[in-house]
């Protein structure tokens, strides 16, 4: 058997703040999840999003030795598609009003897409992304 590529983890600082961030991009995350430790989400195409409370990822990996907190980027980043550049920018506004960090303010990138970086409740990356002239 071959490893099919099945989900990405996020090890997260405060559940209830973390969904509420991904909950805002859209995602449909029932409020009960806030109270769990551990909560999987299904995205389209079969993969799933996860996320760990600190102390959950401690209890199998305890010397671990995780960055905290916004303003921290790390190695990976989640990426979300608009539908056009003016909801890029939507987004990002939106976001940063609400009180989570900016990153990269929205460009026109030379590849051609509206793009901007917000950063969730722990410091990981979430691009916002859409294709110019649409």
């Amino acid at each position: 058997m071959t490893p099919r590529f099945d989900c990405i983890g996020l090890v997260v600082a405060d559940m209830p703040a973390s969904l509420a961030f991904y909950r805002r991009l859209g995602l449909d995350i029932p409020a009960s999840a806030d109270e769990l430790p551990h909560v999987e989400h299904a995205l389209e195409g079969g993969l799933r999003l996860l996320w760990d409370t600190d102390e959950v990822h401690a209890s199998f990996d305890p010397g671990a030795d995780l960055p905290k907190g916004p303003g921290r980027v790390g190695r990976a980043t989640l990426g979300f598609a608009c539908a056009d550049a003016g909801e890029v920018d939507r987004v990002y506004g939106e976001l940063v009003e609400a009180g989570y960090a900016g990153h990269l303010r929205p460009w026109d990138a030379v590849w051609g897409q509206r793009y901007a970086t917000v950063l969730d409740p722990d410091g990981n990356a979430v691009d916002l992304f859409a294709p110019l002239g649409r």
